[in-house]
């Protein structure tokens, strides 16, 4: 009788690692690691060997950093999703797009279960699995932390790093980052140890070294670049005048940010299961590619179809967080945010200084912006006939006076 075979994300740590040599263990299975490359860069080196040596009977490492910049990256960036105000989504986006590799991967080898090593407190773990739910239900999912006998074996650190030793599993595992890290094209997050402390200050000199993707602001180039971002229809299409593709401008985005120190973010946010947490994240690219859309979209958006499309920014920013990109409300309120970017077309020129991204010009050969109707000088297109707006006052105005009038005799 075959053995089972279960696909488990495999990222080479020291959780994974273990979580591989104990499931096959565990479920006497034949286990498929999987890794995504969606821009972890040097965290790859090295990961066949690994996963091999630790005991799987192979390992899929794909590249998926196209697909996740123009299918994924892009799409929530028309939305302009922002949750609670700070965070630009980084891991959120990523995790959809891992497993739904994962079940195109489970369902290629004959595999009847996933496997991930989110924890039981995180978010990841409704995200990995609302996706498999909508993509796969027939599939099972195994979450190790979940599980009382793995949380029995591994109450701790210490106890998996002896695992590791006793099992000849090469890992690393080292006090002097006392924190966890997750990277990918659009960001890096860090969460856990010192962090948990909110007073804690990751800006403070001493915590330079914390930091990858970007400079310190203070560090940063006393003299400001210009950037030109070029829009076709919601997308940033190139920049400076070349034409480019989604990774390659995320690419470059994230080089010009990271020089000049922008999109650092320190944030104390609201899981989907229920506690607060505090994370600090760098999206350099993601950053001035956020600003310099918002920026095309006020030149050339009607201010009715952005009034709606605003009203859902932070459903659709949830519902990014909380793992339901792949659910039917998501798709909807895509193709809303879809029909609201045809126009959405032009160049936006931004200024990167120690930190900030500054709007240094904006233009459009379909803009909503017309400075003769605009101007205070005299209107030569007569479409605006000042004297209309005392009609218009006063019919406003009707509602708030009756109020006021009720109110007055209440009283």
């Amino acid at each position: 009788m075959a053995k089972q075979k279960i696909v488990l994300a495999y990222s080479g740590g020291l959780d994974t690692s273990v979580i591989l040599k104990w499931l096959k263990e565990t479920y006497d299975a034949e286990i498929i690691a999987f890794t995504a490359d969606i821009g972890q860069r040097d965290e790859l080196d090295g990961l066949e060997e690994k996963a091999l040596a630790t005991g799987a009977s192979k390992i899929y490492i794909d590249d998926l950093q196209e697909e996740f910049a123009k299918d994924f990256i892009y799409p929530m960036f028309q939305a302009g999703a922002l949750y609670e105000g700070q965070y630009l989504l980084g891991t959120s986006i990523a995790r959809p797009l891992i497993a739904k590799r994962m079940v195109e991967i489970a369902r290629l080898e004959g595999a009847t279960a996933i496997a991930h090593g989110a924890t039981g407190k995180g978010n990841d773990q409704v995200r990995f699995e609302l996706t498999a739910a909508a993509l796969a239900p027939e599939l099972e999912v195994i979450a190790p932390w979940r599980l009382d006998e793995f949380r029995e074996t591994f109450p701790g650190r210490a106890e998996m790093i002896a695992y590791a030793e006793k099992h000849n599993i090469p890992v690393t595992a080292s006090a002097s980052k006392p924190y966890s890290t997750d990277r990918n094209l659009l960001h890096i997050s860090f969460e856990s140890g010192m962090l948990e402390d909110p007073w804690f200050d990751p800006s403070a000199t001493d915590n330079k070294d914390m930091f990858v993707l970007s400079v310190d602001p203070e560090d940063a180039p006393d003299q400001a670049e210009y950037v030109e971002l070029n829009f076709e229809q919601g997308n940033c299409v190139g920049l400076n005048g070349d034409r480019m593709e989604p990774l390659q401008v995320m690419d470059r985005l994230n080089e010009l940010g990271g020089k000049h120190g922008v999109g650092r973010v320190d944030m104390v946010e609201n899981r989907f299961v229920g506690m607060k947490s505090r994370g600090v994240y760098e999206t350099p690219g993601g950053t001035i590619l956020f600003t310099a859309h918002r920026k095309m979209e006020s030149l050339t958006m009607d201010r009715e179809v952005m009034s709606l499309r605003d009203s859902l920014i932070s459903r659709y920013a949830t519902l990014v967080y909380n793992g339901f990109w792949f659910a039917p409300e998501r798709l909807a309120v895509q193709a809303l945010v879809t029909e609201s970017q045809k126009n959405v077309s032009g160049t936006v020129r931004l200024k990167l200084y120690k930190g900030n991204v500054i709007g240094a010009g904006v233009q459009s050969p379909v803009s909503l912006y017309n400075p003769n109707i605009a101007t205070m000088e005299a209107d030569p297109t007569q479409a605006y006939n000042q004297g209309d707006a005392t009609g218009f006052i006063r019919l406003n105005a009707l509602r708030l006076k009756v109020s006021s009038g009720v109110q007055q005799n209440a009283k």
